[in-house]
């Protein structure tokens, strides 16, 4: 059974048909939604000559200062899924913003550590992106504080499917 839109979604990406139902229509505006997030974050640290991954693993390597983090840690913390952490880590590298180095307990371990290059990059990035403080405040405190709990538990039972 189909389901007329209770939103804006639809003639938004005009589509002709209603939804099958209001689950899909939920899910299609989160995911519409969150491309409009992403391309405003993207034209904030454009200038910056970075995307939005490489800001997300200097977000955690400045966090894991002094120690660094291996590979597998960076994969597990980031945001987006990203299918070859060790080649954007390479490409980091030749840019001068992260360094990484053998453990010297074991050789087969590699701990990524975030450069001064790269420290200061990300302190000149964190003004600008105070700039997306608000985007969501239509929603205002109660409801943000709502849609995260409700998000958390998708999250959850997706992750237990």
């Amino acid at each position: 059974m189909t389901k007329k839109c209770t939103s804006s979604i639809g003639k938004e990406i005009q589509q002709t048909k209603d939804f099958a139902s209001i689950e899909e229509e939920l899910l299609v505006s989160l995911l519409r939604t969150t491309d409009v997030l992403h391309e405003r974050f993207e034209q904030l640290i454009r200038p910056f000559n970075i995307s939005m991954t490489q800001y997300n693993v200097l977000r955690i390597l400045r966090g894991a200062e002094p120690g660094g983090r291996t590979c597998g840690e960076i994969g597990e913390r980031m945001i987006a899924r990203e299918p070859d952490v060790t080649r954007l880590l390479e490409r980091m590298e030749k840019a001068g913003i992260i360094q990484r180095t053998r453990d010297s307990s074991d050789r087969r371990v590699v701990v990524t550590r975030i450069t001064s290059a790269g420290l200061k990059l990300i302190e000149e990035l964190d003004p600008r992106l105070r700039e997306l403080d608000g985007l969501l405040s239509p929603m205002g405190g109660r409801k943000i504080a709502n849609t995260l709990k409700l998000l958390d538990q998708v999250r959850e039972h997706v992750r237990s499917k």
